[in-house]
Order: structure tokens, then sequence, then C-alpha cells
């Protein structure tokens, strides 16, 4: 799938439609997250699977976007009950139904293990995306896949282009595009943790 074009003197979190920097969180609520805009980065940033360049990170970004779209239509079939995540799981599991409360647990995961993977790879300069894509998987998702999945995954992750390949992709500038990556992911491992303390509470248990 084509990506959308990099604007000039820009790097590829700008073709985002929407990014983990700017959702909101409502401090005052028990840091309520913003459903919309959370979904709609959650959305973007599964464009960069796209940008790995392999067929083999399809089942990953499809993963992602069933999880979205679980969210989506019961956001769409209870608007008013579903501003914000918490709220959204709160309302959803008075139904005694759980679909999108379990769409949100998987799409954690996901992300969780997407932060972790290019956090350490900034991180470690001297780390193809391979090693860091293999060990974010082991300690994220992989121990919630069966025997099925995890070929699936692994096959994933040994598909990984070249880091310099994939950084040049990401932007003209590197040290441009390193700074805006790390507050990206700062602002998505901020948002992780708060959901994922919420979703270990006894409030969003079924």
């Amino acid at each position: 799938m084509a990506t959308a074009p990099i604007p000039e003197g820009g790097t590829f979190l700008d073709t985002f439609k929407g990014s983990f920097t700017t959702v909101p969180i409502d401090a005052e609520k028990a840091n309520a997250i913003a459903t919309t805009e959370f979904l709609d980065a959650a959305e973007s940033l599964t464009t960069m699977f796209d940008l790995l360049g392999s067929i083999a990170f399809s089942p990953v970004k499809k993963d992602l976007m069933g999880n979205v779209e679980k969210l989506r239509k019961r956001q769409l079939a209870a608007p008013l009950e579903s501003e914000n995540l918490q709220d959204l799981v709160r309302n959803e599991l008075k139904t005694k139904a759980h679909t999108a409360t379990e769409g949100l647990v998987w799409l954690v995961r996901g992300l969780e293990f997407t932060c972790i993977a290019l956090s350490q790879n900034l991180a470690n300069y001297d780390h193809e995306l391979s090693d860091s894509f293999r060990t974010a998987y082991g300690v994220t998702l992989k121990p919630h896949h069966n025997f099925l999945v995890k070929p699936v995954f692994s096959a994933a992750m040994g598909a990984c282009p070249y880091r310099k390949d994939f950084y040049a992709k990401l932007g003209a500038d590197e040290e441009k595009v390193k700074e805006e990556m790390r507050e990206y992911l700062a602002a998505l491992d901020k948002i992780v943790a708060i959901i994922k303390a919420f979703l270990d509470s006894s409030e969003a248990k079924w």
C-alpha cells in the first residue's frame, strides 16, 4: 500500500491523521483518554507497517485495525457513553458485552509492542529493526499468542528492512526524524501506561 507523501522538510509523522502527542488526556477525570483522537492516532500508527515494506507485516496491521474497528463500532452505537476510553469500557461492560473492551486490550498490546520496538531501536544505534521488534514481541504479544499466530508474527519480525533504509523513509533530516519520533513515542508510552493501569483495575473486568 502506498503511503502519503512526506511534505517538504517534514517527516513521516506529518502524514498522520492523528498523533498520540495531541490526544486529550483529562487529568481531572482520572486521566480519561479521548476516544476519537486516540483511535485516529492508533489508525495512523498502522501506516508505519506499510513503511516497513513487507507483506509479512500485513497480519500485524490487520490485527491492530480490527481492534480499532471494534472500538469505533461501540463508540458509534453509544456515542454519549463513549467520549473517553474508560467510559466506553465501563458502559459496555454494564451491558454484559465486552467485544470493544477486549478489542482495547489487544489494541494496547499491539501499541505497546510497536512502542517498545521503535523506542529500543532509537536508543540503540547498533540494533537492527528485526532485533528490536523481536525483543519487543517477546515481552508484549508473544505470551498471549497461540502456536498458530506466533509463526506469523515471527515471520514479520524477520522481514524488517535494514535500519538505515527504514529511517531514510521517515524523512530526509535524520536528526529531526529522531527528535519527533522520541516525542511521539513518549506520548504513546504515557497513554499505553494509563490504559494498561485502567484495564488491570476491577472496573475493566468481565
